[in-house]
């Protein structure tokens, strides 16, 4: 089973990195590993960092994608996005965290991409 929600996961990450670039967004990095977990996109618009979490449900069954980015999950995208910006500190400029909500399996025709965008402050 873990093959499959791998294989999943890294649809809907492409998903998100097409949409992304889509709407001009510059991806700087895809699954970033830090000491507090992974960033999956990185991306730039406008002088600003966004740090992008991907999730992506093939089924309703266990609730909506984003439901899956809960409060420990949350802590650890902010505590990665500071080492990020340590690490690369001519991109202080500003920085975000996105959620991306991927709903959906490959070849079905009703998949559906939403963006929360600032999703965690």
């Amino acid at each position: 089973m873990r093959g499959y929600r791998q294989k999943i996961g890294t649809w809907g990450e492409k998903l998100a990195e097409e949409y992304l670039i889509s709407k001009g967004y510059q991806v700087l990095d895809r699954n970033y590993r830090t000491p507090y977990g992974e960033i999956d996109i990185i991306a730039c618009k406008a002088g600003v960092v966004i740090f992008v979490e991907v999730k992506t449900r093939s089924t309703t069954a266990f609730g909506l994608p984003e439901g899956g980015v809960n409060y420990k999950k949350q802590a650890h995208l902010v505590d990665s996005a500071h080492y990020y910006i340590q690490e690369h500190p001519q991109l202080q400029n500003g920085w975000q965290v996105d959620v991306i909500a991927v709903q959906g399996k490959p070849g079905d025709k009703s998949t559906e991409l939403t963006h929360f965008e600032n999703a965690i402050h």
